[in-house]
């Protein structure tokens, strides 16, 4: 605290130095602290808020000018240019954007008065009013509705806008909100700005769709992912793909260059296999073929580069699901495995 507001302070009565020290207690008891107007609220439903944010936040007015002696005495300057009309401070644990939302859920609708601005476009919507026909056909057409007297009741025949946002209530508008039952308007503490963390939030930075948000957050993450995959760099999150996309290209390396390693001679045999067969398909006399070859169908038979082919597959899977490509080759392999050794093994044994 300067020097200067310590000699303010210490100038003021003591009941209020006792309401700046507990209204500087609660501002340095939150992680994040704001400004809410509270306009327009009547009493009673004030303290309805503030015992519904009871163990999550907690609501205290006082008067402006203590309000922003204990702003600044806790260095919450910042806050100051907010306290303006009828305003309280507001202290939370949870995140701005967590309170923010809260406040907003709170509010609930009301009519507006005379002399009151517009929050938003006032609309009397298409339909029937319910009002017998009389003179407040009239009333609705001075304040710009399009309404008339149809089948024994007043109707307004389209969707009319009566005053836009900032505008100022007409005695007539509110006379004829109220009648219909509309209410403009809706009651809550009005978030003005919250600090956390020395950060100053403003209600347009806290207004944001929480989905939306997210769902940009996981594209982001899934391209991010997709880059390093590409680029091979090594994450917690990237190596078990890298390490089965290696793999997965390095068998395919090593079936092109029919190199006889062990875990490869399965699908070796396999692909000389089914070349020879393709090879057998193509000879018309089948007398100088041995017996288990006679009567090959090319269309029948596994193509020549199918155990080439099979490996690719297996690499392409590793870029999206290395468990199951691991598990896909483990099948293929048992499976190429078994048939190419019977049918060389017939031949040749």
């Amino acid at each position: 605290m300067s020097a200067q507001a310590e000699r303010k302070t210490e100038n003021l009565p003591q009941w209020k130095r006792e309401e700046v020290d507990e209204l500087q207690e609660i501002i340095e008891s939150y992680d994040s602290v704001g400004i809410v107007g509270i306009t327009g609220i009547p009493s009673k439903q004030l303290q309805d808020m503030r015992r519904d944010l009871h163990g999550t936040a907690e609501l205290r007015v006082s008067r402006n000018t203590l309000q922003v002696r204990a702003l600044e005495q806790s260095g919450l300057d910042d806050l100051v240019e907010h306290v303006e009309g009828q305003v309280g401070i507001v202290g939370t644990n949870d995140n701005p954007f967590t309170l923010y939302k809260e406040l907003e859920a709170s509010k609930t609708p009301a009519p507006i008065n005379e002399g009151e601005v517009a929050p938003n476009d006032i609309v009397i919507p298409e339909g029937d009013t319910g009002v017998d026909p009389g003179p407040f056909v009239g009333e609705l057409q001075s304040i710009g509705a399009n309404a008339r007297i149809e089948e024994g009741s007043i109707q307004v025949m389209e969707d009319s806008t009566v005053l836009e946002a900032g505008g100022e209530v007409s005695a007539d508008l509110a006379n004829v909100l109220n009648e219909l039952g509309i209410e403009p308007k809706e009651v809550g503490l009005d978030l003005r700005a919250v600090v956390a963390d020395g950060v100053l939030f403003d209600p347009e930075d806290l207004d944001i769709d929480v989905e939306a948000y997210e769902s940009d957050v996981s594209t982001a993450a899934a391209r991010a992912r997709n880059l390093a995959i590409n680029a091979s760099f090594p994450t917690a999150s990237t190596a078990p793909t890298l390490i089965a996309k290696a793999t997965g290209e390095a068998k395919s390396l090593g079936l092109q260059a029919a190199i006889e390693d062990e875990e490869l001679m399965p699908d070796l045999v396999s692909k000389a296999d089914a070349q020879l067969r393709a090879l057998a398909a193509q000879i018309d006399d089948e007398e100088a073929l041995p017996e288990e070859l006679q009567g090959v169908d090319a269309a029948a038979e596994p193509a020549a580069d199918e155990g080439e082919d099979e490996s690719a597959d297996e690499q392409d899977d590793t870029e999206t699901d290395a468990d199951e490509a691991d598990a896909d080759t483990d099948d293929d392999d048992e499976d190429d495995g078994g048939d190419g050794g019977a049918g060389l093994g017939e031949m040749f044994g």
